[in-house]
């Protein structure tokens, strides 16, 4: 079994967050620490610490994630100009919470994918 995270705490409403969506499969909640006008996470409920733990089963709740985002984009009126969406793996890839996590963001010009 995956490891209890901070992203648990918020999927049960035990620590409180911004949670703008959630259902059985997802929960989706403003940033603490926003990096764009809109940046929202959206985390599947069940803990899947990376992408290298992803299998056939997580498939139903990943997919979720793209769809919850279409409608957040649209809720927060960025759709149209475009937004990015983002998932970290591992420490090179700059995930900081062990429980895979999709960043919303958009609501401004986003630059190169990359600083090099």
């Amino acid at each position: 079994m995956a490891e209890e995270t901070i992203f648990s705490k918020i999927i049960r409403k035990e620590i409180p967050a911004d949670i703008l969506y959630q259902d059985e499969l997802v929960t989706a909640f403003r940033d603490i620490s926003p990096k764009a006008p809109t940046h929202i996470l959206i985390i599947p409920n069940v803990v899947i610490p990376t992408v290298n733990e992803v299998e056939a089963e997580h498939e139903l709740a990943l997919g979720r994630l793209f769809t919850v985002a279409r409608k957040l984009a649209a809720d927060a009126g960025i759709a149209e100009d475009g937004y990015r969406l983002m998932v970290n793996c591992n420490r090179h890839g700059g995930q900081e919470v062990y429980h895979i996590h999709m960043h919303l963001l958009g609501g401004r010009p986003l630059g190169p994918m990359l600083a090099v």
